[in-house]
């Protein structure tokens, strides 16, 4: 675990630092890579977090949600103290069994699903585990597999066109 301190900024809405150099490279060598997500673990201003490390524009950042620090937004400008990590944690997500099963009774839309990327697959499975009740997973898992089949929207985008 590495400490350090960092100033938020701010790219479009989101609030982020920059990770020094020598942390970046002390990560890269746990994660065994130094391209695509890497998942880290710390604390901001003493509260845990759990997070992505990503790469935007050439240069890695580390985005601040709200959930890390409190007002995060109109924090702009504010020193903090960081602890970081590479996450060796299990972050998998276990897909819900209706959409299994809905997929499973559609082949469009299961074909349609494999072609999607890895991210936006897992967006769509992680969005029915916050769901509360079977009312809201039945209702959206007709609404997911009518955006696969280009129906409509669904998780914030326009519906995927099949060719």
């Amino acid at each position: 675990m590495k400490q350090f301190e960092a100033t938020l900024e701010i790219i479009g809405i989101n609030p982020f630092v920059y990770v020094p150099e020598e942390i970046l490279y002390y990560i890269f060598e746990k994660a065994e890579k130094d391209k695509g997500q890497l998942p880290i673990c710390g604390m901001i201003n003493g509260v845990p977090y759990q997070q992505t490390l990503v790469r935007y524009d050439g240069d890695w950042r580390l985005y601040i949600n709200t959930s890390m620090l409190k007002n995060s937004p109109k924090r702009i400008g504010e020193r903090v103290t960081m602890t970081i990590d590479y996450d060796t944690s299990d972050r998998s997500v276990v897909a819900h069994p209706k959409w299994i099963e809905a997929l499973s009774n559609n082949q469009e839309a299961q074909h349609a699903f494999e072609k999607l990327s890895p991210s936006l697959q897992k967006e769509i499975v992680r969005y029915f585990t916050f769901l509360k009740t079977e009312e809201s997973i039945d209702r959206n898992i007709v609404r997911a597999i009518n955006f696969l089949l280009g129906k409509g929207r669904f998780v914030g985008r326009d519906p995927i066109h099949q060719k």
